[in-house]
């Protein structure tokens, strides 16, 4: 139970600023170390992002055309690109999870 004067431990912010935890693999690296990861990250999901656009061309192009080649290769394009964007952008979880697994 909180009292008036026990402020709440962890905070919104603290989740969505990127690379928040201070402790474990992320303690060791400074802040311009940090920055650098996320900048690397945000590209890397702005290019996969990029990926799957194109990937969605070739679905609509392959479909008006009736090419099932160019379809089916929209599909890989496409789904590969949304998994991979989505290991990225969750890569910091799993290093603290797979950190926190091996103490």
């Amino acid at each position: 139970m909180f009292l008036a004067e026990d402020p709440p431990k962890g905070t919104v912010d603290s989740l969505v600023k990127g690379l928040a935890p201070d402790w474990g693999p992320f303690g060791q690296v400074g802040t311009t170390a940090r920055t650098v990861i996320q900048a690397i990250m945000a590209a890397v999901i702005l290019v996969l992002l990029g990926r799957a656009l194109i990937g969605i061309v070739h679905l609509r192009v392959g479909n008006s055309q009736h090419d099932t080649v160019q379809v089916k290769q929209g599909q890989k394009e496409l789904a590969g690109s949304l998994v991979a964007a989505f290991i990225v952008a969750s890569i910091g979880t799993l290093f603290t999870i797979v950190y926190g697994m091996g103490i």
